[in-house]
């Protein structure tokens, strides 16, 4: 069950091109890359802002009167980070030498997304909706997809900076610094916004005088954030250089033509032409057909059941040490020959947390009464999320030592970056149809005025309003989703399994592109 929408990580070896950085430089010595350290890091937070508004946006929709259609519209904002490979290659390729490789990308990139963010904090609200007027999903979904796509952009400048603005030694600090800036942008978008947005979360802790508003706005949330873009990438675009950067890496001082870029697509093509790769990637690409019911609508259903927003958002907060200790843990039982034995036996765990959750939906109206989550409620809350973050990352770290394991080191940069893309997608698609499936999964009735009327249409919704009468939910399509999911994701893993068992059987030179003519 997932009450947050990050579901992307980046490993070292998301950071290399093309094999142009050798990570053989010693051991590591922080000394004289402090200030290094602490842009890249700072870049990073900046990064997961956007994302983290992204996955609020959602739980403030969710008792405003939209369909989960529309949702399922609105999820399209989180793939431009799964398919920035498409236009990685431009963006490595063209610039400007005089200004520097990434920053001809970076400032008026992060210039873009602090102006975006100024324009948007000044109609946001509007587009919201209100109690007389329905959500701009239409306007919503653009801005923050466009907003998602600066970032992805800035995340392929900023990888791509990592490498050479730090000594080579301490280029293994770069996934460090991704990792923890991004989660703590990710927090600040999300947690933090959609705590201080709520009146009830203010009220409760931080007042000793209740308002009918929280501490912030999403529009001022936006107007101070955009401005933090602004004014830090003025500094970073006056203070901080690369003219040193070259030292570590002449490459960096080289225009790329379009051939050069010609020849990148081209490499992903050799790969994705190897049997075993395309065989991957099928699996990749279905393999969580099973899962979506419970990782993208179970929290929503839980808001709409009466579950605060933000109560859901701060159990991320007491997890954040799970998550950084169980890779540590898992990587053990990943080191093998056959890293994805550890993918299959959570697999199945992880397909009972849709009718563990949906369980939990149907009950949650009933112990929540009046008076809002008791801290049992929330106890039980936080065990099933526990028990679905464990399953998710043995399946994450599983596939990741996999990826490491089979990618070719002639081109190890791109091939891990290419099977993290269709892993990426492989979660996000399921998703989105997840939520488009509900609505039409959903069985309604208009009561009690027009017993014949089943509210399937906006004629027929409007008919039962004006007759005096309401549309009543007499089955909610989540329960019929998540059987669906249930038995979809254990008929896969009848040909999943050996298939995964085969592919680890495979030698080494069936992953490599020299295999292909």
């Amino acid at each position: 069950m997932s009450v947050t929408k990050r579901k992307r990580s980046v490993e070292k070896e998301d950071l290399i091109e093309n094999g142009d950085v050798n990570f053989s430089g010693g051991n590591s010595n922080i000394k004289g890359d402090e200030i290094n350290i602490a842009v890249l890091l700072f870049l990073y937070t900046l990064q997961g802002i956007p994302l983290g508004l992204a996955g609020a946006i959602p739980m403030l929709l969710q008792n405003r009167g939209i369909t989960y259609t529309q949702q399922a519209e609105f999820s399209f904002v989180n793939w431009p980070f799964s398919v920035k490979l498409l236009w990685a290659p431009i963006v490595d390729a063209l610039f400007w030498p005089e200004f520097g490789r990434r920053k001809t990308w970076l400032v008026p990139v992060q210039y873009l997304i602090g102006i975006v963010m100024i324009i948007m904090s000044s109609s946001i609200s509007d587009w919201l909706g209100s109690e007389e007027q329905a959500p701009s999903m239409m306007i919503l979904t653009i801005s923050f997809l466009f907003l998602n796509f600066l970032a992805a952009t800035q995340d392929i400048a900023v990888d791509g900076w990592a490498l050479t603005m730090l000594k080579r030694c301490n280029v293994g600090h770069a996934s460090t610094c991704n990792t923890v800036g991004q989660t703590a942008g990710f927090f600040l978008g999300y947690v933090l916004f959609l705590a201080l947005e709520s009146p009830y979360f203010c009220n409760k802790y931080l007042r000793t005088v209740p308002e009918d508003t929280g501490l912030v706005t999403l529009s001022s949330f936006l107007l101070f954030w955009g401005w933090v873009f602004i004014i830090t990438t003025t500094v970073v675009a006056l203070f901080k250089h690369e003219n040193n950067d070259t030292i570590n890496n002449p490459q960096e001082s080289q225009v790329k033509g379009i051939k050069d870029i010609v020849n990148a697509y081209k490499q992903l093509i050799t790969i994705v032409k190897l049997p075993a790769v395309r065989t991957l990637a099928l699996v990749l690409f279905t393999a969580k057909l099973g899962f979506c019911a419970s990782d993208a609508v179970s929290g929503l259903k839980l808001v709409e059941a009466g579950v605060p927003r933000e109560d859901l958002a701060l159990l991320a907060v007491p997890l954040v040490p799970v998550q950084i200790i169980m890779p540590v843990i898992l990587s053990k039982y990943t080191t093998g020959p056959a890293p994805l034995s550890l993918w299959l036996r959570a697999f199945p765990l992880r397909l009972l947390v849709g009718p563990l959750a949906a369980a939990l939906v149907a009950i949650t109206p009933s112990l929540l009464g009046n008076s809002g989550p008791s801290y049992s409620y929330l106890f039980i809350l936080l065990c099933l999320y526990i028990f679905h973050q464990t399953c998710l990352y043995c399946m994450f770290v599983a596939v990741m030592a996999f990826f490491a394991k089979v990618s070719d080191p002639a081109v190890g940069g791109t091939y891990m970056t290419l099977l993290n893309t269709v892993s990426n997608l492989g979660t996000n698609w399921p998703n989105t149809l997840a939520l488009w499936a509900i609505d039409h999964l959903t069985f309604k009735t208009c009561s009690p005025a027009l017993s014949d009327n089943t509210c399937s249409s906006a004629l027929e919704v409007d008919e039962c309003k004006a007759s005096g009468g309401a549309c009543v939910v007499s089955i909610d399509g989540f329960y019929i989703e998540t059987v669906i999911c249930l038995i979809a994701g254990f008929l896969w893993l009848q040909w999943g399994r050996s298939t995964i068992t085969r592919l680890q059987r495979l030698p080494a030179s069936a992953w490599q592109i020299s295999r292909v003519r």
